[in-house]
């Protein structure tokens, strides 16, 4: 296999997601602009212009037409993939660090982090709209907002459980929480002799969604003791 080396970011990386089919490499850099790739060959497509800090995180719907980022500049913007038109941008009162699609695209979870007296916390936002949709369908609504997760620590990823029932999240408390998606309830939390000692950065979910990596693989109900 050769190795392809992909050049266009000034600053370091911060993100890479890989679309449904892997043929597009989408990431996100300190550079304010996320940008689309070929996979297999390393062309670099185009450029998401719009954010005005550094970008922490993105996800792409499963038929590879909406992108979402999430930046330090207080905001989660919508993209068209193909034009990289801006469609629809959150507005918060701090950074946002990371987001996620539920399974078939019509929400998503936003983390945002500590900003003087705000606590870092999950917003989850309806996805209402298309590209080929109009953009007034959109709102900026929160469905749900989950706030005082750990007082003082943020919340570095978020993502979603099972048949979007659950909200999955992990932070620099080093501890893994199991939230109700509709109520915002705590559902359950990791034991802190027996999970992490250290912060969590990074979760992955597998592609049936029954497993997540963060640091290394395990069960979603192993994990937190289910």
């Amino acid at each position: 296999m050769r190795p392809i080396l992909m050049k266009g970011h000034e600053r370091p990386l911060t993100f890479l997601k890989y679309n449904r089919e892997g043929d597009l490499l989408f990431s996100c850099a300190k550079d304010h602009n996320p940008t689309v790739w070929f996979a297999d060959s390393g062309e670099r497509l185009g450029t998401y212009r719009g954010h005005n800090g550094a970008v922490w995180s993105c996800d792409v719907s499963r038929n590879s037409t909406t992108l979402i980022t999430a930046s330090a500049d207080q905001t989660a913007k919508l993209w068209d993939v193909q034009t990289g038109s801006p469609l629809f941008t959150f507005q918060f009162d701090s950074p946002c660090r990371s987001v996620d699609f539920s399974i078939g695209d019509k929400l998503a979870v936003i983390t945002t982090d500590q900003f003087l007296d705000i606590p870092s916390a999950i917003h989850v936002k309806r996805i209402s709209i298309d590209p080929e949709d109009d953009i007034d369908e959109q709102s900026g609504e929160s469905v749900v907002t989950i706030k005082g997760v750990s007082v003082g620590r943020r919340i570095n990823r978020a993502v979603w459980g099972p048949l979007n029932r659950t909200i999955i999240s992990g932070g620099d408390d080093a501890v893994l929480r199991i939230w109700d998606a509709e109520t915002g309830k705590l559902l359950k939390e990791s034991d802190k002799e027996s999970g992490h000692t250290k912060g969590i950065t990074s979760l992955v979910k597998s592609a049936d969604g029954s497993h997540f990596k963060n640091g290394f693989i395990r069960q979603v109900g192993e994990a937190l003791g289910h």
